[in-house]
């Protein structure tokens, strides 16, 4: 992005991120966070407080949107520990819960995906994945096996990656979901399913997922075992797409944690 889009009293310098559609703004002693052509269901969020306050939306001469929000002053994201905390539940089932957001992203973004699709999805560049990784035909077979007998829940808003990475803690202790460009209507299973497998011991599930508004069942855990695998799986093929070959290999092992442990549905069938 130059600075003559929007004059010489900018001071504007990339963000970081894979992307490359982020920055930092500094106009008239303001600090902004700027991005490229972000969905219009940012309003929404930023009504909700799930992410940094909206300032305004502008189009450009060159045809892109640039959205700029309140630039969160000495923010940190989240550390893999405290991702178990209790306000990370919370904030995740408000998102969840929420009929006003998920009315917005189905008018705005028209993306709701079932099972079905996000198989298809799988499906489509399972050849060379298979290339790359030995448990990945494991993994399909599994999602093959059992797609049709899985029930879904209704649909809600799905972030598509609770990675700590993405929650944003500002110096008064607000906490924020940050990017957005992956939003979807989906089972809730989708978000809720990689979070634990990640972050949240065993022993702990039960008691984080009351915090969220959820009982732990076996059905329940059926869901978040087969979600959280074609979550996986997808993006595994995004890591092989950009050639990023250290997070491939994390991915890889939480797909092996994934289908190997049962632990969780063990202890539920006692």
């Amino acid at each position: 992005m130059e600075d003559n889009l929007f004059g010489q009293d900018w001071e504007i310098e990339p963000a970081g991120g894979e992307t490359g559609k982020a920055f930092v703004a500094i106009h008239e002693d303001e600090k902004f966070f700027l991005k490229k052509n972000s969905s219009p269901f940012l309003a929404a969020l930023s009504v909700e407080k799930i992410v940094p306050k909206l300032i305004w939306t502008r189009r450009v001469e060159n045809g892109d949107v640039i959205t700029a929000q309140k630039w969160v002053d000495n923010g940190q994201t989240l550390t893999v520990r405290e991702m178990r905390e209790s306000r990370v539940a919370k904030l995740l089932g408000k998102i969840h819960q929420s009929e006003a957001l998920r009315d917005m992203l189905q008018r705005i973004e028209k993306k709701d995906y079932s099972r079905f699709h996000l198989l298809d999805s799988v499906t489509e560049n399972i050849g060379r994945l298979n290339r790359v990784d030995t448990k990945v035909a494991e993994a399909y077979r599994y999602l093959l096996a059992n797609v049709e007998g899985l029930k879904e829940e209704r649909h809600v808003v799905c972030h598509g990656d609770v990675n700590h990475n993405n929650w944003l803690v500002s110096e008064g202790d607000e906490l924020y979901l940050v990017d957005w460009d992956g939003a979807m209507l989906a089972d809730p299973a989708n978000d809720i399913g990689v979070l634990l497998y990640q972050y949240i011991p065993y022993s702990e599930w039960e008691t984080w997922l009351e915090k969220y508004g959820q009982t732990l069942t076996r059905e329940f855990y059926t869901r978040i075992k087969w979600f959280s695998i074609c979550q996986v799986l997808r993006a595994m093929n995004w890591q092989f797409e950009h050639n990023r070959e250290a997070e491939l290999a994390r991915l890889d092992l939480l797909l092996k944690k994934i289908i190997e442990d049962d632990e969780v549905y063990v202890k539920l069938c006692e």
